[in-house]
């Protein structure tokens, strides 16, 4: 019977960052998520999104070999730059390269595969095994196979010392830590793991925009409910002409049936009158850091810090 690779299993925000008895942290890392399986030979590397990456990172695919066969992880991609620090700009930017163009970044910017779980041990589906389990075969595998880049483990503790340190990790790119039960299994597509974010950023979906398709001025952003309709919840404030052009090559053409159909947007924030949009397919999420008021809602226009076409627009 052939094995496919699981949904990944995911984390809910939490406000404290406080490690709780009976749970580890790990320190969040600022990359791509990813899921890596070999089996007889073949690799694939599949984002959040199911998106097959193996072409992009061709440094990934070779480094294989080290791994026992029918073996799968779920790790992060990462890009290191030479001070050290994560450059997800350049891991980004890796996403649109094949062939040559490929193997000419990974030369320049290589990327990292950096194991956090294990869900699959040659051949064993491991997904219902505890987290102390999986944490412990995870590191057999790499103290026996003595693995190498482009693989790294990614650190684990019980300690609230050690997790209170990784939190001053920020200058490095570190986005936080993330919070695993250790008698919990591999729950796909479960929010079983906490997560806490040092920067105060939100994750939102692009549903219109102002200004051309070609060049946008401003995003119009949304979010899905509990009775999963897109409601809008806000708009960020105008785009730089480089980050326009990033998000324009993103954006496609609204269709029919467009969730916002008809719907009107006020300029708000001081300012009079309605915005004039152009409705886009709400496919891409974009990451934005915002101001909340006490009941959660932005009071401020968003400021744009960068597109996540690795995440799926139905988690937001």
């Amino acid at each position: 019977m052939t094995w496919t690779l699981p949904e990944p299993m995911l984390a809910a925000s939490v406000p404290d960052p406080a490690l709780l008895p009976g749970w580890a942290g790990e320190p969040k890392w600022d990359g791509f998520r990813a899921l890596v399986c070999v089996d007889a030979g073949r690799v694939a590397l599949r984002s959040r999104r199911g998106t097959e990456m193996a072409a992009s990172f061709p440094e990934v695919v070779a480094g294989a070999v080290q791994l026992p066969d029918a073996t799968a992880l779920d790790g992060e991609l990462v890009v290191w730059d030479a001070a050290g620090r994560l450059a997800f700009e350049r891991l980004q930017n890796r996403l649109a390269r094949r062939g040559a163009g490929a193997a000419r970044a990974a030369e320049e910017w290589p990327a990292h595969f950096v194991a956090f779980d294990l869900l699959r041990l040659s051949g064993t589906d491991t997904t219902s095994w505890p987290y102390r389990r999986r944490r412990a075969a995870l590191e057999s595998v790499f103290a026996a196979r003595r693995l190498s880049a482009p693989w790294a483990l990614c650190p684990s503790t019980t300690e609230a010392d050690v997790v209170r340190e990784w939190l001053t990790w920020a200058a490095v790119g570190m986005e936080g830590v993330v919070f695993k039960r250790l008698d919990a299994p591999y729950r796909p597509s479960v929010r079983g793991w906490q997560k806490y974010k040092v920067r105060e950023t939100s994750e939102a979906i692009v549903g219109a925009v102002t200004g051309p398709l070609g060049a946008p001025r401003t995003l119009l952003l949304g979010r899905y409910d509990t009775d999963g309709r897109l409601q809008y919840v806000g708009r960020t404030t105008t785009l730089a002409r480089t980050a326009g052009a990033v998000v324009a090559g993103l954006l496609v053409p609204g269709r029919r049936g467009h969730p916002w159909t008809g719907w009107s947007f006020s300029a708000g924030w001081g300012s009079q009158g309605e915005l004039v949009v152009t409705l886009v397919g709400p496919e891409l999420v974009m990451e934005v850091d915002v101001a909340r008021d006490a009941a959660g809602r932005w009071h401020h226009p968003a400021r744009w810090h960068r597109t996540r076409p690795d995440l799926s627009p139905t988690d937001h």
